[in-house]
């Protein structure tokens, strides 16, 4: 619809409501608090009328709709090929949209009703409203250059006898592998020598592979990065702890029989 077509339908909605939804200026319009509180409602009666129209259909083949999942890239290249695959192959009416970036927000970007399914590694503890459905393990590594002479310079001659407090690390922002990485150290009692934290773990292996420092990357990155013969694996005790990877949902949405067809079929 036009734009001035918009302006008056949010004009009608917030006369109704008697609330302001829109902060607006010149450059950009923003959602007040009550505007959010307008968003998540509209999402759940949006949710549920998908649910009662499917609940209308006599076969889960003619199951029709939109799906929304959000993963990292490599979580692209690992996972949904063999998914979708499938899942295309039964359900061709459905339609999948798929949104890739860091693996940090996936899970709150379910838990806000921004996608149905997400695919990231499982933290410590999962809010009560999720589910969670394993699909893989991927250990935690070390990761150092694969060359002799950048080693040299890095003051790594000896792989086996390693000052953590001085070689440079290159390590995630946030997420649940820079807290396994700070536990490990803390576990050590050893300070880093902290070089960059970047988001997203391809760039990790990519500044590593310069010869900025070590890094540590799910074993499932370095298994897709095409500079994984750049760098090499460092051995280290005690290991740190593998990432636990799979789907996360709301446990409500899985009575959207879209939802619940695409989490049935991807097997344990």
């Amino acid at each position: 619809m036009s734009a001035s077509t918009l302006s008056r339908h949010i004009k009608q909605i917030e006369e109704e409501l008697g609330q302001i939804l829109f902060i607006r200026d010149n450059r950009s319009v923003a959602l007040t608090q009550d505007g959010l509180k307008f968003q998540r409602y509209a999402r759940e009666t949006l949710a549920g009328w998908d649910v009662f129209k499917q609940s209308l259909g006599s076969s889960a083949e003619q199951l029709k709709g939109e799906l929304s999942l959000y993963c990292s890239v490599t979580a692209s290249y690992s996972f949904l090929y063999s998914i979708l695959s499938k899942f295309r192959g039964r359900y061709p009416q459905i339609e999948i949209k798929i949104h890739t970036g860091d693996p940090v927000p996936a899970i709150a970007r379910v838990q806000n009703k921004h996608e149905d399914i997400s695919i990231a590694a499982r933290p410590n503890s999962i809010p009560s409203v999720m589910e969670f459905k394993r699909i893989a393990i991927s250990p935690l590594v070390f990761i150092a250059p694969n060359d002799d002479a950048v080693l040299h310079k890095l003051g790594m001659n000896q792989l086996d006898m390693i000052d953590w407090q001085t070689v440079p690390m290159i390590v995630s922002e946030e997420g649940i592998g820079r807290t396994r990485i700070d536990q490990w150290f803390r576990h050590k009692g050893i300070k880093p020598s902290i070089y960059a934290q970047v988001s997203g773990n391809e760039a990790i292996v990519s500044m590593v592979s310069l010869g900025f420092g070590v890094g540590v990357v799910p074993q499932l990155v370095l298994d897709n990065s095409p500079l994984a013969d750049s760098v090499k694996v460092i051995d280290v005790h005690p290991e740190l702890e593998p990432f636990d990877v799979g789907l996360f949902t709301l446990k409500k949405s899985l009575s959207n029989p879209i939802v619940k067809a695409f989490w049935d079929q991807v097997s344990v």
